[in-house]
C-alpha cells in the first residue's frame, strides 16, 4: 500500500444478471482528502459504494483499508471497521431526539440504566463542534434537512469513522446550508478523515474537492486532481460527448398571437402566497427562478389545486376555473410533476407500467379501469420515447436511477395529453445526460402546443430553456424577464435586491 492511501479498491468487478455493473474498477483515496465520485446514473457509482459498505459483495478484486484487506459483509460491519455513509434521504429516526439518534444502539450506561445526562451532554458537544447550537432533546423531525444531515454526520464521526461517504447531501439544501456543510467537511478533512462526495452539482465538485474519479458504464474513466481538469472536460469524460452535443437546445418558438392557455390574476392563499399574477401562452415555457422558500413551489401548488385559492381568479383557455383539489386540475387538462419525486411522485413498490398509468386511470375514474393491454401500450410507448433504461415495464420504479424515475413521472403526465404541464425541479439530483434529455423533452412538448411552467434552482437551465422568466423573492413575484436577453447576473441581482434591481421589468 502507498503510504498516502487510506483506501484502495483494486480491479473491482460486480456482475448482475445480464449486466456487468463494475468492470475492473480502481479507486484510491488518501487520508485527509475530499474525493468526488462522478458519473451519470448507471455509471456504477452506487454499485461501487455498495460494494465498499457491504450491501453488494464483489465478484473479483481487493479492498484495502489502511493497508489491510477488508471484506465488508453488511452496512453494520462497514460501520464497525470505520466506513460510514450519509444518504440524501437521512436514514435516522425522526421521532427520536437528536441525542437519541446520535447514540441509538450504543447508549452510555450508568448503574444498569441509560445515562441520559451523558448522552445529552455529548450530543451538545458534537453539535457545537459542527457550529450548531440546538436543543438536542427535541425530536429530529423538528429540524431542517440540513440539521438532520449534520446529526447523521455527527453520529458517523462519533463512531470514529475513518471514511465518510456523503451521497447527494446537498440536493435539498439552500446556499447557506451548503456552505455550513462544506465548513464541516473541511474540518473533518483537517482531522484526517477521508470523505467520498457524490453529487450532480459540478460547481460544488470544484468548490470542495481535492480529487475526483469518473466512472462511465461500469468502467473507470480516470482520476484527476481538481486543478488538472476543467468543467467542460469533466462533462465530456462523464458523458462521452462534448457539451455542445449535450445542450444543443433551441427555445420553443411562440407565435406573437398565440392564445393564453393559463392566466392567474392576483391569486393567493394564507401563509402561502399573498398576491401573484401570471400568464402562460400556448406552447410557451415560463421559468420560475428564486431561492428555496421564495414561493415557487407554493405558486405551483396553488395552480394545481394542491392548495385551495382564497384570493384571485384562475382562467384556463379563457374560462374561469376553480380547483378545490388536484383531481379538478387533472380533469381540466393540467399536469404537475412535484419537487420531491420520492415522497410525492413515485410509488416505489409499483412497477413502471403501473406508475405511468396512474394519472390516466385517475382521470378516467376507477369504475372504468384501464385494460392490461392499454397499460402495456402506454408503458411501452413512453419507455421507448423517453429512453427509460429498464429491461421491461414490470420493473419496480424504486429500483431505477433518479433520472429514470423522473422520466417515468414525466411519462405519467405526458400520457394524459396535458394542456399545461408544471414541472417543479424535474432535473434535481440527476446526471447531466438525463438532465439534457428532460430539457429537450420539455421543449419538444412546447413545440407540440403544451404550455410548460418550469421551476429550477439552476439558473443556467432556466435561462437556456425559458421564453419568459418570473423571479420570486420572499413569496412575491418581483420581476418578469425575457428569457432570451436574460443573464444569471441580472437574476441574482433581483433575487438579492428585489424589484428595484429589475428596473422597468418588474411586474
Amino acid at each position: 500500500m502507498s503510504e498516502q492511501n487510506l483506501l484502495e479498491m483494486h480491479q473491482i468487478e460486480i456482475q448482475f444478471p445480464g449486466v456487468k455493473a463494475l468492470d475492473k474498477v480502481d479507486f484510491f483515496m488518501r487520508a485527509g482528502e475530499i474525493h468526488s465520485l462522478l458519473g451519470e446514473n448507471g455509471a456504477g457509482k452506487s454499485t461501487l459504494i455498495k460494494c465498499l459498505t457491504g450491501v453488494h459483495h464483489k465478484d473479483a478484486g481487493t479492498i484495502l483499508l489502511e493497508g489491510k484487506e477488508i471484506q465488508p459483509q453488511s452496512p453494520q460491519h462497514a460501520i464497525e471497521i470505520g466506513i460510514s455513509t450519509v444518504y440524501q434521504e437521512v436514514n435516522l429516526c425522526p421521532n427520536l431526539t437528536v441525542a437519541e439518534n446520535i447514540f441509538v444502539g450504543r447508549q452510555p450506561m450508568r448503574f444498569g440504566q441509560i445515562d441520559w445526562r451523558t448522552i445529552n451532554r455529548r450530543a451538545r458537544e458534537l453539535m457545537a463542534r459542527f457550529r450548531l447550537d440546538i436543543d438536542v432533546t427535541r425530536p429530529l423531525s423538528y429540524y431542517s434537512t440540513a440539521i438532520q444531515q449534520m446529526v447523521a454526520i455527527a453520529r458517523a464521526v462519533d463512531v470514529q469513522a475513518k471514511i465518510l461517504i456523503l451521497d447527494e447531501p446537498t440536493s435539498s439544501l439552500d446556499e447557506n446550508e451548503v456552505q455550513l456543510l462544506f465548513d464541516v467537511m473541511r474540518d473533518l478533512k483537517a482531522e484526517g478523515m477521508g470523505i467520498i462526495f457524490i453529487t450532480h452539482f459540478l460547481d460544488q465538485v470544484f468548490a470542495i474537492s481535492d480529487r475526483l474519479t469518473i466512472l462511465r458504464n461500469g468502467h473507470l474513466i480516470g482520476t484527476y486532481n481538481i486543478e488538472d481538469i476543467t468543467k467542460v472536460e469533466l462533462v465530456t469524460q462523464m458523458v462521452g460527448k462534448d457539451m455542445d452535443a449535450i445542450f444543443n437546445l433551441k427555445r420553443a418558438s411562440v407565435k406573437p398571437d398565440a392564445p393564453y392557455m393559463l392566466k392567474a390574476d392576483h391569486i393567493g392563499a394564507p401563509a402561502k402566497i399573498d398576491d401573484i399574477s401570471l400568464d402562460v401562452k400556448k406552447g410557451e415555457l415560463v421559468g420560475f427562478a428564486g431561492l428555496l422558500g421564495s414561493g415557487r413551489t407554493e405558486t405551483a401548488e396553488m395552480l394545481f389545486g394542491v392548495t385551495h385559492l382564497t384570493d384571485g381568479t384562475l382562467e384556463l383557455e379563457a374560462k374561469g376555473v376553480k380547483f378545490k383539489k388536484p383531481y379538478d386540475a387533472l380533469v381540466h387538462g393540467m399536469a404537475f410533476c412535484p419537487e420531491d419525486r420520492k415522497r410525492d411522485g413515485i410509488i416505489s413498490d409499483l412497477s413502471i407500467r403501473e406508475n405511468i398509468a396512474l394519472a390516466v386511470q385517475a382521470r378516467r375514474g376507477f369504475l372504468h379501469p384501464l385494460t392490461m393491454k392499454e397499460q402495456n401500450d402506454l408503458a411501452d410507448k413512453y419507455i421507448k420515447e423517453l429512453g427509460i433504461a429498464t429491461p421491461n415495464a414490470e420493473k419496480k420504479i424504486g429500483e431505477l436511477s433518479g433520472g429514470n424515475q423522473q422520466k417515468v413521472i414525466l411519462a405519467r403526465w405526458m400520457a394524459t395529453d396535458p394542456k399545461v404541464l408544471i414541472l417543479d425541479e424535474p432535473t434535481r439530483g440527476i446526471d447531466i445526460g438525463a438532465k439534457a434529455e428532460i430539457q429537450r423533452l420539455m421543449l419538444e412538448m412546447c413545440e407540440d402546443g403544451v404550455s410548460v411552467i418550469f421551476i429550477s434552482s439552476e439558473l443556467d437551465e432556466i435561462i437556456r430553456c425559458s421564453n419568459r422568466i418570473i423571479v420570486m423573492r420572499d413569496r412575491q413575484k418581483v420581476a418578469e424577464l425575457n428569457g432570451e436577453s436574460c443573464t444569471q447576473e441580472k437574476i441574482l441581482a433581483i433575487i438579492a435586491e428585489g424589484a428595484a434591481a429589475a428596473g422597468g421589468e418588474a411586474q
